[in-house]
């Protein structure tokens, strides 16, 4: 069993990682205070009477002592008592319990801090003081100066951080995770509608969309994204149902008329004429080996299977496709730089050619222009012929799978309409280009491959 250190949810991570540095801040808030507050409350209370008590026993030095003492503010007592107990100048007013003078300093001079607990007042409830002695000379013998303060503030003060620490904070750390849940919550709420909107969408229907928050944030790019992906698999699911019915129909057409070729030859076998038959049957074979050739290496490309590249010369490549074509009908003039060497499928590049050339001799009438050149890193393969041409409006479909113009049947029959298709997928997987240019008489098409690295 595994154990996750963190929850799952995005939702309840978030509330965690809130809550955690709240806790953190909180309590580290409360420590630093409850670790110096008191401290310095009490060194208040301190300073005041420490303050009251030294100016008590300077007038007792200099023999300018009052019977009857003024206290300060907060200051709950000020007395002053020989060794035998009898008090020589008091606060008005006030009474003072023995606890509060239970201990005598013994050294002249020296402060003496000490805390306990006594009634306030006669009979009072029992409050928590600070008191401070000294041991004063005097012309008569030394004397007992005492001040006293209540520490009750502080106490209270204490009390109020323990609650905040203990208390409060456990709350506020529950609002805040409460909070936090609540708003991540509904800051999600569109990434759930999109959750679910994916979950009904299935191969057979890919038209829907999931819906795009107004609000202009990460969530709504999401979603927008989400939507041009599904635009591209609607379009890649919807080209891939028409290539299914369009090779099944091209793979149709021949298969059926061969069959019909040799029922028919095996119906009457004796009037047959068997090397014809068989001739026929020849060039149905191979126009179908040609249709799965090109459907196969239409698929590799598809799935992005890279072909074993090496440096190809593009001008030995198209000066082997004019060897080849040397008794054709039409004239094939080469224009061919010294090297243009491109990094590549010399398979693939060759399959390339062949297509140009053999759509080329299809339609010209006398004459074909076969051009390689280098060009700012680029080489640039033009192949050129002097037919009817291609309107302005079919220039991109006839790169479309399946796709013949009605010149292109009616010139040949035997065509599958994968040959421009498959040539324009050889060059994007080789970074290129293959486009139709403007070309008056016939058509031109330009193939542009990067230029191998170092020449």
């Amino acid at each position: 069993m595994v154990i996750r250190l963190f929850p799952r949810s995005i939702r309840a991570r978030l509330t965690a990682i809130a809550t955690a540095i709240a806790a953190l801040v909180l309590f580290a808030t409360s420590a630093f205070m409850l670790a110096t507050v008191p401290g310095n409350l009490r060194d208040v209370v301190l300073d005041r009477v420490e303050v009251s008590v030294r100016r008590i026993a300077s007038e007792a030095r200099a023999g300018e002592l009052s019977t009857s003492i003024e206290a300060p503010a907060r200051v709950h007592f000020l007395e002053v008592v020989t060794p035998d107990g009898d008090v020589l100048a008091a606060t008005t007013g006030r009474h003072v319990h023995w606890r509060l003078k239970a201990f005598q300093p013994s050294e002249l001079e020296k402060l003496y801090i000490s805390e306990t607990w006594a009634p306030q007042e006669l009979n009072g409830d029992e409050t928590h003081f600070l008191v401070m002695s000294m041991l004063v000379p005097t012309r008569d013998g030394p004397v007992a100066v005492y001040g006293a303060s209540s520490l009750t503030d502080v106490d209270r003060a204490i009390r109020w951080f323990e609650i905040q620490t203990f208390v409060v904070t456990p709350l506020i750390l529950a609002s805040v995770a409460g909070i936090t849940w609540l708003v991540v919550g509904f800051a999600l709420r569109p990434v759930e509608r999109i959750r679910a909107k994916l979950a009904e969408i299935t191969g057979q229907d890919l038209s829907r969309r999931v819906p795009v928050p107004d609000t202009g944030d990460e969530i709504t790019d999401l979603a927008t994204t989400t939507n041009d992906t599904l635009d591209r698999l609607e379009r890649s699911a919807e080209t891939q149902r028409r290539f299914v019915a369009d090779a099944s129909h091209e793979l149709r057409s021949p298969i059926s008329a061969l069959r019909v070729q040799l029922e028919v030859a095996n119906a009457i076998p004796d009037e047959t004429d068997w090397p014809a038959t068989g001739a026929v049957a020849l060039t149905a074979v191979d126009r179908l080996t040609g249709i799965i050739d090109e459907l196969l290496m239409l698929a590799r490309l598809d799935a992005g299977t890279v072909a074993p590249r090496r440096v190809v010369d593009m001008c030995r490549l198209c000066a082997e496709q004019v060897r080849r074509r040397a008794d054709t009908r039409v004239v094939i003039v080469p224009d061919l730089c010294a090297s243009a060497p491109v990094y590549g499928s010399p398979v693939q590049l060759d399959r390339l050619l062949t297509n140009l050339l053999d759509n080329a001799t299809r339609h010209a009438e006398t004459r074909i222009d076969l051009e390689v050149a280098v060009i700012e890193g680029r080489v640039v393969t033009t192949v050129t012929d002097d037919g009817e041409g291609i309107a302005p409006e079919d220039r991109e479909r006839v790169f479309e799978r399946f796709t013949r113009l009605d010149s292109a049947k009616a010139k040949d029959q035997s065509g599958s309409g994968l040959g421009l298709a498959l040539s324009r997928e050889v060059a994007l997987s080789h970074g290129g280009t293959l486009t139709v240019a403007d070309h008056s008489p016939g058509a031109r098409f330009v193939l542009v491959l990067p230029c191998h690295e170092g020449v």
